[in-house]
């Protein structure tokens, strides 16, 4: 499987870069589902995707934010989460499509967005990048992921994920188990914030609002991907800012050395009081330091034409 994913996929995102350099908008395979953020058409724009197991509503607050801040942004639910299609039942999810979904998703906005991409979205932006002839993105921003990550960590959040196969019995029930999860997060979800991550079934119980095949086919395999991730990694010429959690499971002091090894360009902010949630636990923290990046990139200007203030709670 892996070589035919590579050949397929260095040709799938070879021809986006192709057409992006004439900007011909590729059609989409799938409806997925997603909001747009206006900004100015001066700034670049941002292609936001969210991790494994989330929705677009992960980036509400600081997509709102920086578009304010001039930065346009379209943010999506990537297939099999949210309100995207899932999957038939006889057609498996694979990286592959994921990454080409996000490759047509990057060819509607202006040239070469910023792809901001946590956990697996940010993965499928670093091996978009990696493996295209032509840039795609003109930076990329990876949340609290690397070519290479704890195994511990992503064994814990799979047996979060599979913990409830039948779902929740009440929206309360839901709370308590995401507070047991993120128990560094003083407050509980509300039912409206819950509503956005989870579905009801017509049996009346609430479900994670992702396809739960995506586990098995997707989730538990990622290891095999790290070498042709290493390699994109190698090949990376574009600005790239890694924000990574001081308090994460998945990215550690020796995957984050090893990424900068492979690219030795990039820059390195991590959020002390966050863990792998890097968005949701520090979302002021996280998006200063995004605005920052964006700022200093060629092409960019600061909000107003002034300085930007300095990221707070932030370590380099």
């Amino acid at each position: 499987m892996l070589p035919r994913m590579v050949s397929a996929a260095r040709h799938r995102v070879s021809a986006a870069a192709t057409a992006h350099g004439t900007h011909v908008p590729a059609p989409l395979p799938t409806a997925l589902a997603s909001d747009r953020f206006p900004g100015n058409p001066a700034q670049p724009s941002i292609l936001y995707a969210h991790g494994f197991g989330q929705t677009r509503q992960a980036w509400s607050a600081s997509a709102a934010r920086l578009a304010a801040a001039g930065f346009a942004g379209l943010a999506f639910d990537a297939r099999g989460h949210g309100d995207s299609p899932w999957n038939a039942a006889d057609a498996a999810y694979s990286m592959e499509q994921f990454i080409d979904d996000a490759v047509d998703l990057a060819l509607t906005l202006p040239p070469r967005p910023v792809l901001v991409g946590a956990s697996m979205g940010g993965l499928l932006g670093l091996f978009a990048e990696g493996h295209a002839t032509a840039p795609l993105f003109s930076a990329l921003v990876l949340v609290d992921v690397t070519p290479r990550w704890e195994p511990q960590g992503v064994e814990r959040i799979l047996g979060f994920m599979s913990a409830h196969p039948d779902g929740f019995g009440s929206l309360d029930h839901a709370a308590d188990e995401i507070a047991r999860y993120l128990p560094h997060r003083p407050r509980r979800k509300t039912p409206d914030e819950l509503a956005r991550l989870l579905v009801r079934r017509p049996d009346g119980r609430w479900r994670w609002h992702w396809d739960p095949r995506l586990v098995d086919e997707v989730a538990r395999h990622a290891d095999r991907y790290q070498p042709m991730l290493a390699e994109a990694a190698r090949r990376i010429g574009i600005p790239v800012l890694l924000v990574s959690g001081g308090r994460s499971d998945l990215v550690s002091d020796a995957t984050v050395a090893h990424f900068m090894d492979l690219v030795p360009h990039a820059r390195h902010v991590r959020i002390e009081d966050a863990t792998h949630m890097v968005v949701g636990d520090s979302n002021d923290a996280f998006t200063q330091a995004i605005l920052d990046f964006l700022t200093a990139l060629p092409g960019a200007s600061a909000p107003g034409g002034a300085r930007t203030a300095p990221s707070q709670g932030v370590s380099p």
